[in-house]
C-alpha cells in the first residue's frame, strides 16, 4: 500500500475517527492526526487507540494539541498558537500511516491554508468519508469536486450510516469515485464489533495497491 493514506469527511462528527481506527486496525498502520482541536475530554488519538487495536507507539502524537474546539484556524487563535504548515509535513515512522484530517476537507487550518490544500501537497491518497443520511449527495458531490480541484488523489468513498442504496450509488455515479464500503452504526461500539464490522463491509485490497 502506498505510505500514507489520508481519511478526510463531508463534515463533522460524522463517523471518520471511527473508520479511521478500524481502516488503521485492519491495516496495521500507524495513526496520525496532526490538529486536535478540543482537548476537554477524549480526543481523537485516544479514541482510535481504543477502538484500533493499535499498540501505543502507532498511535502518533499530534502536531497541535488546541484546547477550544472549533475549527483550528479560530481555535489556534482563541488559545494564542501560530500554526506553522512546516510542522503539518507527513511524518516519517516504520511502516504505512493512516492520517486523519480534522472535519470537512475544506476546514481552514489557517486564514490561508485550507485542509485540502494541505491533502494536495501530501499527494497521498484520499478516502471521503460521508453520511449516509439526507443531504449527503450534495456534501458528498461538493467535497469531491473540491478536492478534485486541488489535484487530491482520490482513492474512493466510504459511507457511514444505516444503508441508502440509492444515495451511495448515486454520489459514486456522478462523483465518478469508488463506492468502498459502509459501516453501519454499532451498539455496542468497541474493538471487536468494529474490526468485524469493517472486515465485513470493506475489501481490504482496496486499500493495498
Amino acid at each position: 500500500m502506498s505510505r500514507a493514506i489520508v481519511v478526510t469527511g463531508t463534515d463533522t462528527d460524522i463517523g471518520k475517527t471511527v473508520f479511521a481506527a478500524a481502516l488503521a486496525g485492519a491495516l496495521g498502520t500507524s495513526y496520525w492526526k496532526p490538529i486536535q482541536a478540543g482537548t476537554d475530554g477524549d480526543t481523537d488519538r485516544n479514541r482510535v487507540a481504543d477502538l484500533s487495536g493499535l499498540p501505543p507507539g502507532r498511535i502518533l502524537a499530534e502536531a497541535y494539541r488546541l484546547a477550544t474546539p472549533c475549527s483550528p484556524h479560530r481555535a489556534a487563535e482563541i488559545d494564542g498558537i501560530a500554526i506553522d504548515p512546516d510542522r503539518l509535513t507527513l511524518p516519517d515512522c516504520d511502516g504505512p500511516l493512516v492520517v486523519e484530517g480534522a472535519g470537512g476537507a475544506l476546514v481552514p487550518i489557517s486564514r490561508t491554508l485550507l485542509f485540502a490544500d494541505l491533502f494536495a501537497r501530501w499527494a497521498a491518497p484520499t478516502i471521503l468519508v460521508a453520511r449516509t443520511a439526507l443531504g449527503t449527495i450534495n456534501h458528498s458531490l461538493l467535497s469531491i469536486e473540491a478536492l478534485r480541484r486541488r489535484g487530491v488523489p482520490l482513492l474512493g468513498i466510504a459511507f457511514v450510516g444505516s444503508a441508502n442504496e440509492d444515495s451511495e450509488a448515486t454520489v459514486a455515479a456522478i462523483g465518478g469515485v469508488k463506492r468502498l464500503g459502509r459501516l453501519p452504526m454499532l451498539d455496542p461500539l468497541d474493538r471487536e464489533t468494529l474490526a468485524a464490522a469493517f472486515a465485513a463491509s470493506f475489501d481490504i485490497a482496496d486499500f493495498a495497491a
